[in-house]
């Protein structure tokens, strides 16, 4: 029988997946925690084989209790189950050491699943969380052509902007108005793709490597 620890701040969603994993005969809950702070004073205790972890907790986050679990207990497969589906999310809890990455709205199904692969080795992940995977990998490769289509100025703003220069003083270091800035920042937008100073900023470094 597989053991599972539980680490939900919700009762009510702690409580019902509790009572879904024990349905299955090949699973034991051997404790279901309201917090980070408790899952690392329990879990280790009851050494588990696997962990259901939300990310949203009340003080230190799921991400973190991944993190300090695995130095504790390497050997523990952890699986995220959460609301949350931003790349940056997903990359923070898979690089703590997360082995899977579920959405909250999967089906009952879906979890025992990824669960049950969990113990023949695999990673499971929703398929929206999948998709998000790939594509991270393919977005380098599409933020270099776009950024090489565009013009030496357009570039040098870019860098700038990239670097957290406000517009005042990108067009002080380039001698250019703050509405040339504006205007060549039109430009880069349309030619990324994007619609946000912290858009076009991740972009350039995801990009170049910055």
């Amino acid at each position: 029988m597989t053991k599972i620890a539980i680490v939900e701040d919700n009762r009510v969603i702690r409580e019902s997946l509790t009572e879904f994993v024990e349905a299955d005969p090949e699973f034991r809950v051997v404790c279901a925690c309201c917090s980070a702070e408790e899952a690392l004073r329990l879990i280790p205790k009851h050494r588990p084989e696997i962990v259901l972890m939300d990310i949203q907790l009340p003080q230190q986050s799921g991400i973190e209790c991944t993190a300090l679990l695995k130095q504790q207990m390497p050997e523990v497969q952890i699986i995220m189950v959460t609301v949350y589906e931003d790349t940056d999310r997903i990359f923070k809890a898979l690089r703590a050491g997360a082995c899977g990455y579920l959405l909250k709205r999967c089906s009952p199904e879906q979890l025992r699943a990824a669960m049950h692969e969990v113990c023949q080795g695999g990673a499971p992940m929703s398929r929206e969380i999948a998709r998000k995977v790939i594509a991270s990998f393919q977005e380098p490769v599409t933020a270099a052509a776009q950024v090489a289509e565009l013009s030496p100025r357009e570039r040098e703003i870019l860098e700038l902007l990239a670097a957290g220069h406000p517009n005042k003083e990108i067009a002080h270091r380039l001698g250019l108005t703050e509405g040339t800035v504006r205007w060549h920042l039109r430009h880069v937008y349309h030619k990324l793709h994007v619609r946000s100073r912290i858009e076009a900023a991740l972009k350039y470094r995801s990009a170049t490597g910055m």
